[in-house]
């Protein structure tokens, strides 16, 4: 049964939803994530994991938001070589995006606070956010700065005592790391594989493709992962969007 203090807006009943809209409740965290391939040892909805974590944990830390519904999937069109990646199109997942905004402002949310988890999903996001601001009376903070983003992560290994960084992050150290924070039984510890390492720019893994670069999907090393650089990532990533989600509300 779902606990009725949770922030979980699908954990939620209707009246539940319309009580904490009435005590004050008027935003919402909206992550977006992805269905796809995080190499051999981490599972397709890892994106998502990572979406339903940091919503959560916003909402909660804020203390008078709720967490929507992660979507998914996200524009994964790189990873397609990968069985069991789902990917949309931009224009689709920009279209669901605009429901899920829509919905919330129709209901009394003021702020609608947009999280992309995947790559993939930063420029759709950054797209569409100010054209739905256009369209509704809420709100939309979209947290859509990929660099930014990255820069957490690799914070987050360094203040764990993990000295390992890379410049694009994907099924390494710190996405494996984050996923043993979650729960550490989704890692397949003994399929971990190392990938490529070195200069590899998110502008040639979007265009060529991942096949193109890693058979295995991975890029770095997993085995630099612990549950406690996971820990550490997961809470420097909410802090730093809970701040700037508090700034853009005092603009508002």
């Amino acid at each position: 049964m779902a606990s009725r203090r949770s922030v979980c807006l699908e954990e939620m009943t209707w009246p539940e939803v319309e009580s904490a809209l009435e005590r004050g409740t008027r935003t919402a965290i909206v992550a977006v994530g992805s269905i796809e391939q995080h190499g051999p040892h981490l599972p397709l909805n890892m994106d998502t994991l990572d979406g339903d974590e940091l919503a959560r944990r916003i909402a909660t830390t804020l203390g008078d938001a709720l967490a929507a519904p992660t979507i998914r999937p996200g524009c994964s069109g790189h990873h397609i070589e990968f069985p069991g990646t789902i990917t949309v199109a931009p224009e689709t997942l920009m279209d669901v995006i605009r429901s899920y905004c829509r919905s919330l402002d129709e209901h009394g949310f003021e702020h609608i606070v947009l999280v992309p988890t995947h790559g993939g999903n930063f420029g759709p996001v950054e797209t569409v956010a100010p054209q739905i601001a256009r369209e509704i009376d809420a709100a939309v903070i979209p947290l859509a700065d990929l660099d930014e983003h990255m820069r957490l992560l690799n914070e987050g290994l360094t203040e764990a005592g993990v000295e390992y960084e890379q410049d694009v992050i994907h099924a390494g150290a710190a996405e494996t790391a984050v996923v043993l924070a979650i729960d550490e039984d989704l890692v397949r510890v003994g399929d971990i594989e190392s990938g490529p390492e070195g200069e590899i720019t998110t502008a040639r893994l979007l265009s060529e493709g991942f096949k193109s670069i890693t058979d295995n999907g991975v890029l770095g090393d997993p085995n630099e992962a612990t549950p406690e650089a996971g820990e550490t990532i997961i809470r420097n990533v909410v802090d730093a969007y809970v701040d700037h989600i508090e700034t853009e509300r005092r603009s508002v």
